[in-house]
């Protein structure tokens, strides 16, 4: 104690090694209460998250709330102790304490910007589905905008040792500056309560948006942009009011409805076209799905050209190589276990032109998924083009190279076998 009592007397009487050791020794004790906050407090707590059985205070401390918080200790440490500072001017206590209470409220704020972070986290994993349909990340984003923004006027008014209350006064003077520099912030606000409200966009579905250049599945739906990961991988960040002002094309119909529609045309060459013949006929009788079409037509143009015996030819009615294809084709379509039967399935002829007449396939197949869908659409057209000679049709195909040599060279043969050439 005598020790003590004589170290004392000499700090005493020198008050800047009073003042100096003093404030060492704060400083040391705010360094100790970190320590043990983070050594100490803060694994405990984390042992008892891990222990525990609830999930939300998982995302809690994957988001670093906790730990956040834990970072105010020493801070508030400080402050609460300066003023026991002996020898320290009035300002210069004033001054730590402002610098300790500005950081702990910029503390507060990372730790709720960190808890609304784990609120997303939380939302997800309850009820994903629900996420996909109603993200809340622009809300929580918007609710992070005002935080720091009231950080830090409250930064502001502690530094400088004003009510906040004066500064929040002074913005009404700074609306119209505001609103210009938050323009696109109250657009992508207002977009993103009626993108939800509307249901217009979820994450996941695959939409399309020529004038940004994406075509692909939507990754991301925050308050300003709207991420979309293309087929080849790219990613495309459109803003999110583009969606309430722009047109877009959203696949979730198509997705829901659990069939994906092929539309393609198969052009013939119109010279193929032409009347069966009974032999013919009973060529085609062969393929069992053919035999009800067959029978049907037998008696319906019987019927017919009963009615109209001992006319001309021209007006008696007979079965085309044509209509009998398209025929077949829809049965086909209709015997196809990758095809829904109920949805629309046509098989029509469109405007014929230079390019041939086109038979136009339509119809949905059972499968969205993009390889089965191509799968399934390649097969059938593949089975289509193989099979037109049966019914004595060709596919039209403009000549190409090989056919105009091929031309020329049988032009060539002919000219030298005729004797008039010699």
């Amino acid at each position: 104690m005598d020790v003590i009592y004589s170290t004392y007397d000499q700090l005493t009487a020198h008050p800047w090694m009073h003042t100096t050791t003093v404030a060492v020794f704060l400083l040391l004790l705010a360094w100790l209460a970190d320590q043990l906050t983070q050594r100490l407090l803060l694994r405990v707590l984390v042992r008892m998250v891990e222990a525990s059985s609830v999930k939300w205070d998982d995302a809690l401390l994957a988001r670093g709330v906790i730990a956040r918080l834990a970072h105010a200790v020493p801070a508030v440490v400080i402050y609460l102790g300066v003023p026991l500072v002996p020898n320290l001017p009035e300002g210069a206590v004033e001054v730590v304490r402002n610098v300790a209470a500005a950081y702990v409220v910029l503390t507060a704020a990372q730790a709720i910007s960190a808890f609304l972070a784990s609120l997303q986290d939380i939302y997800e994993a309850h009820d994903p589905e629900r996420a996909r349909s109603r993200p809340i990340k622009g809300y929580l984003q918007v609710a992070k905008i005002v935080l720091f923004v009231l950080a830090v006027v409250l930064i502001i008014a502690v530094l400088v040792d004003k009510s906040p209350l004066l500064l929040l006064s002074g913005f009404g003077a700074m609306t119209a500056v505001l609103m210009l520099v938050f323009k696109d912030t109250i657009l992508s606000l207002v977009a993103s309560v009626q993108i939800q409200s509307n249901d217009m966009v979820r994450v996941g579905d695959w939409i399309e948006m020529p004038r940004y250049g994406a075509d692909g599945d939507v990754i991301d739906v925050a308050l300003h942009t709207v991420k979309v990961q293309n087929w080849d991988k790219t990613i495309t960040t459109i803003p999110t009011h583009a969606l309430i002002a722009d047109s877009f094309k959203n696949w979730r119909g198509m997705s829901e409805s659990g069939g994906r529609r092929i539309k393609r045309a198969l052009p013939i060459d119109q010279g193929t076209v032409r009347y069966l013949d009974n032999e013919e006929r009973e060529g085609l009788s062969r393929f069992v799905l053919l035999q009800p079409y067959l029978e049907k037509k037998a008696s319906e143009l019987a019927e017919w050209n009963a009615q109209r015996q001992g006319k001309a030819p021209v007006n008696l009615r007979r079965l085309t190589n044509l209509g009998t294809f398209r025929a077949y084709a829809r049965a086909y379509l209709q015997a196809h276990k990758g095809i829904r039967d109920d949805m629309t399935l046509l098989v029509r002829q469109l405007d014929p032109g230079p390019q041939g007449l086109p038979i136009e396939i339509y119809c949905f197949t059972a499968t969205t998924a993009w390889n089965e869908y191509e799968d399934i659409q390649s097969d059938i057209f593949d089975h289509l083009l193989a099979i037109l000679p049966e019914f004595g049709l060709r596919a039209f195909q403009a000549p190409s190279g090989g056919d105009v040599a091929a031309a020329a060279q049988a032009l060539g043969a002919q000219r030298s076998e005729c004797p008039e050439s010699k």
